[in-house]
Order: C-alpha cells, then sequence, then structure tokens
C-alpha cells in the first residue's frame, strides 16, 4: 500500500522534470507511505513513491526497474496471488531479487504487457514508463479499489497520483469544474470520471491508460458481466459454494509479514470477515469498532457479540461531536473533494485505533452491490411493480387527487414522507423512481436550488455516469442492472472513503467481497438468493447460518448512523450559520440564497429532514474554501467565526 505520483513531458517541449516538484508531489502525500520514499527522474520522467511496507518489508523499493533497466514501475496496491505468479516464474527460470509482489508485477508485464493484468487477483494502480518509446502506461484494479487520478495540461504533460493534492503540487490549478457539480448534488460525490476539480479525471475502473507524446487512450480490460445466465444447480449448493470462494477470498488476503486486524461494525458483513478470518488463523485476531456516545448513532452491542463469539482480541473508541466536527476539515483535504457521507469521520478515528495495533484491516465493503445489500432495491423493486400496474389501471384524473391528497398533508406527517416515496406519488420510469427517489439533491431540488448562472455553465445529466452504466450492462433484469450501476459508480466513493481514511492513519484496508472472481460468481446468482421479499443478501445470511449469531443474521441493514439532523437543529446549528448562510458562502454565487434559506428553515423547524443536503452543503463550503481559496486547514473552523465549536459544544 502506497502512494504514487509522476510527471509526463512530450517531446519539444521546452520544460524539463523538477526533481524537487516531484519530491513535493510524493511528499504531500507521506501518509499514505511513511515508511520509505523513492524518486526516478530522467529526461522527460519523474516518478516518485511513498511506500508503507507490508510484504517483504527490508527490500522491495521503488520505482522498480526491469532488469534491462528499459522500464521503470512504481505501484501501490496487493497483488493476492503474488505467490503462485512468483512460483511460476522461478519454474521457468528466473531469479527473485526480492520476495515482493512489487517485483512479479514487474516481470510478468514485462513479459505480457498490459495483458499481464489478467493474471492479477489483488487491488492496483501502477505506472510504467517504457524507455525506449517514452510511452507512459497506467493500469488501475478492475474495481477501482486503488484511486488513481490524471491531468493533462495545456503542453500535453501528463500529471498523475493517487491522490488529487500531488496534481494540485504538479501544477494543476484548483478551479470548480461545473459540469460536476449537478453529479456532486444528486449523488453524494461525483460517480463517473470527472472530479470536483477542473481537468482533473479518474482512471477509471479495469481501464488502462496509455500516454505518449501528450495524447492519451484509454482500454477496457475487464468488465462485470451481468447477462449471462444465472448459475445452475440447487440453492444448497450455491450457498456452500459462495461460503468457500468467500473463505478462499479472505485467505488470500491474509497475506501480510505484518499485524493485521478487522474493522468490526456489528453488521453482517463484517462479522463474517471476522468470523472467516478467525477460522482461518491460530492467533487471537484483534478486531475495531466506533461509535457514537448518542444511542441511536451506538451499535457496539452488536459489534461485542460478534467479538465475544470469536473471542477476538477486540478495541472500541466512542466519538463526541466535538471529535466529529473538528475532523472534518482536515477529512475533506485527506478525501480530496467533499466528504460524501460523515461515516467517513468515524472510519478515520477507527483507523487511527487500529493503527496502534495493526497496519493491515480487512473489511467488509462491496457486499452490499454485488448481494443486493441496500433497502433501495427492493424499495424501487416494489415501486417499478406496482407503479406500472398503478399508472395503467387507475384513471390520470384519480391519480392527480391522490397526489394532490399526499402534498396536502403537513410536511411534517410521516405518511406524507413514506408515501410520497411510492408508486403512489412518483412518476413509474427508472429515473424518478430509483435515481432522483434517493438523491441527496433530485433533479427537481437542483432546478430551485442552482442559480441561473450555474445552470447555464452545468446542463449535464446528474446521472450521466449512471445511464453509461446501465447501458453497458448485458442484463435485462432490473436488479442485475441496478447492482451493476451502482459496482460501478456508487461503490467509487465508498471504496475511495475507504482507502483515503485508512491511508490518512497510515494503514492498508483489505476488501474480500470484491474479489473479483468471488464477484463475478456472485454476479451469476439467481436473485433469489439475493435479495427475495424483504430480506436481503439471502446467499450470505444463508452461508453464515449456525456461524454467526442470529441476532446478527437476523439484522436489517443500519448503514453507520450519524446524528447529523439532531445536532444541526440543537448544539451545533452555528455550523450552518459559518458554512450555509454565510455571506462567504452564499456569495459564490453558485445557489440561490432565498432556497438555501428555506432548506435551513425547513430543517430547524422540523418540517423537512434536509441533514443529507446540510451536510452536503457544509462539506462543500468546507472544500471551496480549503483547495479554491487556499485557506489552512486550522483556520477553516476558527475563522468561520469565533470559538464555533466552544460556543456550539
Amino acid at each position: 500500500m502506497c502512494g504514487i505520483c509522476g510527471i509526463a513531458v512530450p517531446r519539444g517541449v521546452d520544460r524539463r522534470v523538477d526533481e524537487q516538484l516531484v519530491v513535493r508531489m510524493r511528499d504531500v502525500m507521506e501518509h499514505r507511505g511513511p515508511d520509505a520514499a523513492g524518486l526516478f527522474v530522467e529526461d522527460g520522467i519523474g516518478l516518485g513513491h511513498r511506500r508503507l511496507s507490508i510484504v517483504d518489508i527490508a527490500s522491495g523499493a521503488q520505482p522498480m526497474a526491469s532488469d534491462d533497466g528499459r522500464l521503470q514501475l512504481i505501484y501501490n496496491g496487493e497483488i493476492y496471488n503474488h505467490p503462485d505468479l512468483k512460483k511460476a516464474l522461478e519454474d521457468h527460470g528466473v531469479r527473485y531479487k526480492t520476495r515482493c509482489d512489487t517485483e512479479t508485477l514487474l516481470r510478468w508485464y514485462e513479459r505480457e504487457g498490459t495483458d499481464a493484468v489478467h493474471r492479477l487477483r489483488g487491488m492496483f494502480a501502477f505506472a510504467v514508463w517504457h524507455r525506449d518509446t517514452r510511452e507512459l502506461v497506467l493500469v488501475r484494479d478492475r474495481f477501482g479499489i486503488k484511486p488513481l487520478y490524471y491531468a493533462v495540461l495545456d503542453d500535453g504533460t501528463l500529471v498523475f497520483g493517487s491522490e488529487i493534492k500531488a496534481l494540485l503540487v504538479g501544477g494543476v490549478r484548483p478551479e470548480l469544474n461545473r459540469q460536476a457539480l449537478p453529479d456532486f448534488l444528486a449523488n453524494h460525490a461525483t460517480a463517473g470520471d470527472m472530479t470536483l476539480f477542473a481537468g482533473v479525471r479518474r482512471v477509471p475502473p479495469g481501464h488502462v491508460l496509455t500516454w505518449r507524446n501528450g495524447q492519451i487512450s484509454l482500454r477496457r480490460y475487464w468488465d462485470l458481466s451481468m447477462g449471462e445466465s444465472p448459475l445452475a444447480g440447487r440453492d444448497d449448493d450455491l450457498v456452500d459454494e459462495y461460503r468457500e470462494r468467500l473463505r478462499e477470498a479472505v485467505r488470500l488476503r491474509l497475506m501480510a509479514d505484518v499485524p493485521l486486524g478487522v474493522f468490526l461494525s456489528g453488521g453482517i458483513d463484517s462479522a463474517t470477515i471476522a468470523a472467516l478470518m478467525a477460522s482461518l488463523v491460530d492467533d487471537q485476531i484483534k478486531t475495531f469498532s466506533v461509535a457514537f456516545a448518542e444511542r441511536e448513532a451506538n451499535e457496539l452491542e452488536y459489534a461485542r457479540a460478534v467479538a465475544d463469539k470469536f473471542r477476538t482480541a477486540h478495541h472500541e473508541i466512542v466519538l463526541s461531536p466535538e471529535d466529529f466536527w473538528q475532523s472534518v476539515p482536515r477529512l475533506i483535504w485527506h478525501e480530496d473533494e467533499p466528504m460524501a457521507h460523515p461515516s467517513s469521520v468515524a472510519l478515520y478515528h477507527v483507523s487511527r485505533l487500529a493503527g496502534e495495533h495493526v497496519k493491515v484491516v480487512l473489511t467488509g465493503e462491496g457486499s452490499d452491490e454485488t448481494l443486493a445489500g441496500y433497502n433501495r432495491y427492493r424499495v424501487t423493486l416494489f415501486n417499478t411493480m406496482f407503479g406500472r400496474a398503478y399508472h395503467r389501471a387507475v384513471p390520470s384524473v384519480v391519480r392527480s387527487a391522490v397526489k394532490g391528497g399526499l402534498n396536502r398533508l403537513p410536511q411534517t406527517s410521516t405518511w406524507r414522507r413514506r408515501l410520497s416515496r411510492t408508486f403512489l406519488g412518483l412518476s413509474p420510469d427508472l429515473d424518478t423512481i430509483y435515481f432522483d427517489n434517493f438523491a441527496v439533491f433530485g433533479r427537481s431540488w437542483q432546478a430551485q436550488l442552482l442559480s441561473a448562472e450555474t445552470v447555464d455553465a452545468t446542463a449535464i445529466d446528474p446521472y450521466r455516469a449512471y445511464h453509461e452504466a446501465l447501458e453497458r450492462c448485458g442484463s435485462d433484469d432490473l436488479l442485475d442492472r441496478l447492482l451493476y450501476a451502482d459496482t460501478f459508480t456508487y461503490l467509487h466513493e465508498l471504496l475511495m472513503k475507504q482507502d483515503q481514511m485508512s491511508m490518512a492513519a497510515s494503514i492498508e484496508s483489505r476488501v474480500p467481497f470484491l474479489d473479483h472472481q468471488l464477484a463475478e460468481f456472485a454476479s451469476r446468482l439467481p436473485r433469489r438468493l439475493k435479495l427475495k421479499g424483504t430480506t436481503t443478501k439471502v446467499v450470505l445470511r444463508r452461508a453464515m447460518r449456525g456461524i454467526l449469531p442470529d441476532q446478527i443474521l437476523g439484522r436489517p441493514k443500519m448503514g453507520f448512523p450519524v446524528p447529523i439532523g439532531r445536532w444541526l437543529r440543537g448544539p451545533f446549528r452555528s455550523m450552518v450559520d459559518d458554512f450555509v448562510l454565510s455571506p462567504r458562502a452564499l456569495e459564490r454565487g453558485l445557489f440561490e440564497p432565498q432556497v438555501v434559506r428555506r432548506l435551513v428553515a425547513e430543517h430547524m423547524s422540523g418540517a423537512g429532514g434536509h441533514q443529507e443536503r446540510l451536510w452536503t452543503l457544509i462539506n462543500f463550503e468546507m472544500w471551496c474554501r480549503t483547495f479554491l481559496d487556499g485557506e489552512p486547514v486550522e483556520t477553516i473552523l476558527s475563522d468561520a467565526s469565533p470559538g464555533t465549536l466552544a460556543r456550539t459544544g
């Protein structure tokens, strides 16, 4: 696990690669690799590397050169089938200089070029410089577990890195990408390859980017097939096979020369990882949990039940609201873009806790997108099925009367909130019943919120990335299509949160549910083993029956609760005043002030639950001050208004 960065300059451009500039790009990511630093600079290329030593601690320094010096490699990630790939090479007479997977990656690349990626089972982002052809190749893993950003400057120079802040050091000007604003506002975060920084893009998951003399090309090397026929066989046999494949995925991710642990939330996903890991190792495993003091945001009793069941060495941390808010500006800096979810803060603090004991953690990320774990899937299937029948059978005048009746209910009415999000209050198209229904700021909200000037500059579909994914999916089954779209959009932000918050604490996180062979198997499971009635992740619940406690198996999906709404109505109202309603925020001209004020008033009165929207606006303003205004992170809260946290706490 590391941080990589670099600069490639085209022939004929009057610019040399400044060694000290590459060093600054590299070292702004020191948290990603505090154990060692590497550098390679020659005519037209500069490569930087920060190392967090996990395998072969004594050697394996990067950049790593091929024997003949033609190739230079920098790499971030882990190749879990490295021992098998290493043995295959040694059987053919290759003599290794190290024990690390970096050398395995380089030697296979030397033999097969980018086709070598098909041999890799793991998470990775790497760059290879071809000295002979002056070609730079960037490769990102299948699901985008490891981050990789790039920008092409006006003269064709390529700047890339594991974090956007490295690109900003490397010459990219920090400007707002207005084209990405609708996507960000609707979907918690930018869902496609664009970022909120103008000119900065992500290498998409499962892609190879090739740069040569100022020109780039992108090629997809892997996709998750959803169009194949479901797996045949008895359900019990498929459940058994899923469990064994998952066990193998966990076993592979135990490869390390340093201590490992598990993030334990008390949900079925992390509990499963802890249970399987406990069955695979002789030593007592270490587990780590986090919660808030408020009862509705504290699930430690479930995590403790799992820890007791498998006799783990369990560690916990309980956060105060002050801990939460004081962390936000620094963590926005770490994430490079506004934090999509408040749970990022908790993840950072539990990562710091884990870092006191281990260097690698396993997590349960990816189960929901591969096994239909979110409640919104069953809600959407319900609304689709009954909505089509409702619109066919019920006259429009009656439907209008029903919708009007819902709108006449008080805004504080629970029935109004619930029923207006069903087929009774929604159009039957997918954009309405899925995307808008679960968006932060859907189309109707954005039509009010965005200023006229912003609308003129951002005439773009907020669900563009989702629509592209839906069109690419090979299945006609609605659930398959939703899972596929979320895997290559929504999941991306969750993985970036996982990577950036753990790396901020200088530890590595691994995600067994996103082993690509396991995910390919899961994609072909029949629907009844994913979602059946109101039961989600059917195959996982059945696979872990008799292994996990019943109170864990029967728990509904909870997410990670954070009492943002109550905090903002009460003791932390000043966060809204300072970062949503302040003249500095409103005078940016992006949003209509009267709509922002109405949104705040509705939340404070209890007429509307706008905690997600307020969280988004607070984050966005903090991001603007940090990256666009260049304000030091340490002053974000202190400059907002005197004694903000002291006054609100």
